[in-house]
């Protein structure tokens, strides 16, 4: 199960440098995605063979100083709500202000594990001045500087050992499935409608430091695991900021699940907003199936659903082999052909092309359209074969892999598509050098 760490502060501390530091400058870096919600940051970070996400909070915090406290204090509930874990950034340099003990009170009131990091920590006299952070009953701060890099080996360390006790669910060997979206999109009423009829819950598994996270799930004939996205656990008794909300959540579920619904409003049609959504989906190497819901509330001919489905395509370009259900959960449509369609994603993610199949199909086609010459050299692909990864990945061996360019990986990936179902599943393709 995936694990996310929130960054959280007052403004100016560092958040967004810190951010930038753990994610842009190493070569773990799995994947950033900027704007998911406004200009929120969401990044992978890969550490010592462990990896871990966080959520830079930096952009949430507007508005005048006299709203600072409060837009803080509601930020931090959500981030405690929401996330496994919070780095609490500090600033040595302006010492404890009376937000940071307003931050803290909160903190130590939480059952979450807090690191408490102090930032701009560039010199030994500053070390010296960093021990007044000890007041804040957090446990022994992490000196860094952002800037520089010092120190976040040590906090990445303690944060690998820290994830060393998280508990992982049962595997059962099940597809997971996760319901998201923009908020009032009908993810709720969706899960609504699977918990209320023909099922039987077989056994909730409990995350880390979270409720209930996933859960076993039959009905409809169907057998999965469902991921909580909306409607599973408590709501926070807090008010909360829906936005921040509803992307911290988004992440968790993306990570954590082998097939995402991508539910989206048919009356106001797919936005950027799903688009980053997808995006989140499509990097993180998830099965994608897309509904259309609200479909009964929409004034409709029979050309409604193939010019609906054009545009989507065209938005979500170039990953268009995607699945795409048009249904109303009010009234219960196509809500089965949706379960249908996440479990042949969810096969189709999980495929494996027997290498000989592959060379027979794919090398005569190859031949006759074979890669454009580039400064008078030709390039010969000579063996294909899958990767042994948990999606489709293939590496096509050839003299010359650094000439083959876009256009053409575009080709073979249709080509693979074309005669392999791949759809709902992101494909990777790799050139190679043959030895």
């Amino acid at each position: 199960m995936s694990c996310l760490i929130a960054i959280i502060g007052r403004p100016n501390v560092g958040k967004s440098t810190l951010f930038n530091r753990l994610t842009e400058s190493r070569q773990a870096i799995v994947d950033e995605a900027s704007g998911v919600t406004r200009d929120r940051h969401y990044g992978k970070v890969e550490w010592c063979g462990k990896h871990f996400s966080i959520i830079d909070t930096g952009g949430y915090i507007t508005g005048s100083d006299d709203v600072y406290e409060a837009e803080i204090r509601r930020q931090v509930v959500i981030s405690l709500e929401e996330s496994d874990a919070v780095m609490f950034l500090v600033d040595v340099t302006t010492g404890i202000t009376d937000l940071d003990e307003d931050v803290a009170q909160i903190l130590r009131k939480s059952a979450k594990k807090v690191f408490l990091v102090v930032n701009k920590v560039d010199n030994n006299e500053r070390i010296n001045e960093s021990h007044v952070f000890h007041r804040l009953g957090l446990g022994e701060p992490f000196c860094i500087s952002s800037i520089n890099g010092s120190g976040t080996g040590e906090l990445l360390d303690a944060i690998n050992q820290e994830l060393e006790v998280a508990s992982e669910p049962e595997d059962l060997g099940l597809p997971k499935f996760a319901i998201v979206g923009q908020p009032n999109v009908g993810k709720s009423s969706f899960l609504n409608v699977l918990l209320g009829e023909e099922r039987t819950i077989v056994n909730p598994n409990a995350g880390t430091t979270r409720d209930t996270i996933h859960t076993h799930y039959k009905g409809f004939g169907k057998d999965f695991l469902l991921i909580d996205t909306a409607g599973l656990r408590k709501k926070s008794k807090v008010h909360e900021d829906l936005e921040f909300y509803s992307v911290m959540r988004t992440i968790k579920a993306i990570e954590d699940a082998d097939v995402c619904f991508l539910m989206i409003d048919a009356q106001t049609g797919i936005e950027s907003q799903d688009l980053n959504i997808l995006h989140l989906i499509e990097k993180n190497r998830k099965g994608l199936v897309i509904i259309v819901n609200k479909w009964d509330l929409v004034e409709k001919d029979d050309k409604s659903t193939k010019a609906y489905t054009e545009n989507i395509l065209e938005r979500i370009a170039p990953f268009t082999d995607v699945p795409i259900l048009f249904a109303s959960v009010k009234t219960k449509q196509r809500l089965i052909k949706a379960l249908e369609a996440g479990h042949l994603v969810f096969e189709n993610k999980t495929k494996k092309v027997p290498t000989s199949k592959l060379n027979k199909i794919l090398l005569p086609i190859i031949e006759s359209h074979p890669p454009p010459a580039v400064k008078g050299k030709y390039i010969k692909i000579k063996y294909i074969t899958q990767l042994p990864t948990d999606t489709p990945q293939f590496a096509f061996f050839c003299n010359l892999p650094q000439y083959v360019k876009e256009p053409y990986r575009r080709f073979i990936e249709n080509k693979i598509r074309e005669h392999f179902d791949f759809s709902g599943v992101s494909i990777s393709i790799y050139f190679r050098k043959k030895d």
